[in-house]
């Protein structure tokens, strides 16, 4: 071969590559919205791509995610959610957090969203019924609202008769706060003082262990919020300078050394949305996916926790306990 046609030849197919590049499909692209931390990205984001391999797909291989993370500061969530709409993809995932759901509905009507929260999904509106949602949202819930009283229940195990408890909540969470609204209710009917404290700050975390000391609280019951979620490691320190007995909802504030918790599994949950979330990719509606609810829930005991605080937990409570971590 010639050097003149050579250098045509390759010319010729240089040009081309291009061509080829734009022939091959585009990767789907999901948006990924939370009002966690990406510090927990760790503790989310690998049962979301279980779900997601189950129905096909792959990060990176066939499909691509844009994460967002609102790092506990909800009033940042609408910008996040909308900044996935103006980047057109195709299919919103909300997880953790009933703020982050809301923030992606109010910011599209077309875009389909799979939400993972702790709460009830009908009251603010995210969908029409349970089983046939409608709209472009479906998802999973941890339903934490009714667990509370159980969690309350296991505190009252841990502390003497009329001993103080107190229930921690973020005001910025309708959940939580609903939460906080069923353990009033459910210690009035035990004819029971409960005391609420609002944090959604570390600062204020400080505040309410604080004010627990003050007045004299003998166990405290964490509501189940993302913001909790992420300080669960300075809960964990707090409750052990105070030598306070702690009841979490997630199991992984008990892993991460609280006392005890009960309630679904995240993870479960996660990897639920995540298959949602390829399925829909895959051309399901959101409208005809019946919104997922807990099927079990568990008690985990953290032994190691119970020794350094000084307390024997209930032979009552070991017996039901699903998980004692030694």
């Amino acid at each position: 071969m010639k050097r003149r046609e050579f250098i045509t030849l390759l010319g010729g197919a240089t040009a081309a590559w291009p061509l080829a590049a734009r022939a091959q499909p585009a990767m789907p692209v999901i948006g990924f919205v939370s009002s966690l931390a990406h510090s927990d990205l760790g503790l989310v984001v690998p049962g979301f791509h279980e779900g997601l391999n189950a129905a096909g797909f792959i990060e990176g291989r066939n499909i691509a995610i844009e994460y967002r993370w609102a790092e506990s500061d909800y009033q940042r969530l609408p910008a996040l959610a909308a900044d996935l709409v103006n980047r057109k993809v195709v299919v919103i995932a909300a997880i953790s957090g009933t703020p982050a759901a809301l923030a992606a509905k109010a910011a599209t009507t077309t875009i389909p969203i799979v939400f993972a929260i702790g709460g009830d999904p009908i009251t603010p509106g995210l969908v029409t019924s349970l089983n046939r949602p409608g709209g472009n949202v479906t998802g999973v819930s941890f339903y934490s609202a009714p667990l509370v009283t159980k969690r309350l229940d296991l505190a009252r195990e841990l502390v003497p008769t009329g001993g103080l408890i107190a229930v921690l909540v973020n005001p910025d969470n309708p959940p939580s706060v609903d939460e906080g609204t069923s353990a009033q209710a459910a210690a009035a009917g035990m004819g029971e003082r409960l005391l609420i404290l609002n944090a959604k700050t570390s600062t204020q975390l400080d505040d309410a262990f604080a004010t627990m000391k003050q007045q004299q609280v003998r166990a405290v019951v964490v509501s189940s919020d993302p913001f909790f979620f992420t300080e669960r490691a300075k809960l964990v320190v707090l409750m052990a300078r105070d030598r306070m007995p702690t009841i979490f909802g997630d199991r992984e504030n008990a892993e991460a050394g609280g006392l005890i918790s009960y309630g679904a599994s995240r993870t479960d949950a996660y990897r639920q949305a995540g298959n949602y979330v390829g399925r829909i990719v895959k051309g399901e509606k959101a409208a005809d996916l019946p919104v997922v609810l807990p099927m079990k829930f568990h008690i985990v005991v953290n032994l190691k926790t119970a020794k350094s605080l000084g307390i024997d937990i209930p032979t009552t409570v070991l017996a039901r306990a699903d998980e004692v971590i030694e």
